[in-house]
């Protein structure tokens, strides 16, 4: 008789999957430090090394988690969970970059939310 798994996650496995996306957000942090770096002293600031190098870490410890929790879930609710993403970006954009929200940018994250909500609720 074939063992049938659970593939919904505990409530764990939803916290690493959210870990995880918040990891893969930073990717995006240190790809906008690295362009403001070229912009600023183009290939020859050792910062813009830094930050290259801290993406693609960044990116390969994300890769790892990512591949471990995936096999705990249904991909399409693993993959409707990474557009949270979105939401992390804008979270950064606001501390780290100053940067301003506007209307549209609050309008998509909440589009954004409400998909995930589907997804979930239907899986």
């Amino acid at each position: 008789m074939e063992k049938t798994t659970n593939r919904q996650g505990s409530l764990k496995d939803y916290i690493f999957l959210h870990l995880s996306v918040l990891l893969f957000s930073f990717t995006s942090v240190f790809t906008k430090l690295a362009s403001g770096e070229f912009n600023k002293n183009g290939i020859y600031g050792w910062k813009l090394y830094l930050f290259l190098f801290l993406m693609l870490l960044n990116c390969f410890i994300y890769a790892l988690v990512w591949q471990k929790i995936i096999s705990r879930f249904e991909l399409s609710v693993a993959y409707a969970n990474k557009s949270v993403y979105l939401i992390w970006t804008q979270v950064w954009a606001i501390l780290i970059f100053q940067e301003t929200l506007t209307v549209q940018n609050i309008i998509g994250l909440i589009i954004v939310f409400a998909g995930v909500l589907v997804v979930q609720k239907y899986e």
